[in-house]
């Protein structure tokens, strides 16, 4: 699921999902720690801080897209420097997010179809079956 630093603010999957998961033993696979680089354009945060607070959470595995050398060398350097934060650094962090983030903008994976491959493809639904059409008027 989308584990990063404007993900606290807003539709907030790591305090919505990830508590219930974490209660119920299930493992926590995080991604979009950078929002395909969208969470990068607010400029509010780095790329290894947005790599350091999603491995900072109850997460089995931080997935991370790795497109070139120089991408890979970052996630390199992101695991090597990371150190479990304290609550007053990851509220630091979230601080630096939270006006970028109020309204999900850099989460266009939230607030739009952008994404969505289905929406992008409805064909690949198919028609609905024959009992339902029945049932519409």
């Amino acid at each position: 699921m989308p584990l990063n630093a404007m993900d606290a603010h807003y539709r907030s999957f790591s305090r919505l999902v990830v508590p219930e998961l974490v209660k119920q033993g299930i493992a926590v696979l995080g991604m979009k720690s950078m929002a395909n680089g969208v969470i990068l354009k607010s400029k509010t945060i780095s790329a290894i801080e947005c790599l350091h607070y999603a491995l900072n959470l109850p997460t089995s595995v931080v997935i991370t897209g790795i497109d070139s050398m120089e991408i890979l060398d970052q996630a390199c350097e992101a695991a090597r420097t990371f150190r479990p934060m304290g609550e007053a650094e990851v509220s630091a962090l979230l601080a630096k997010t939270a006006r970028a983030a109020a309204a999900g903008e850099f989460e266009p994976f939230k607030t739009s179809s952008i994404f969505d491959a289905t929406a992008q493809n409805p064909e690949w639904l198919g028609e609905e079956p024959q009992r339902i059409q029945n049932l519409m008027p």
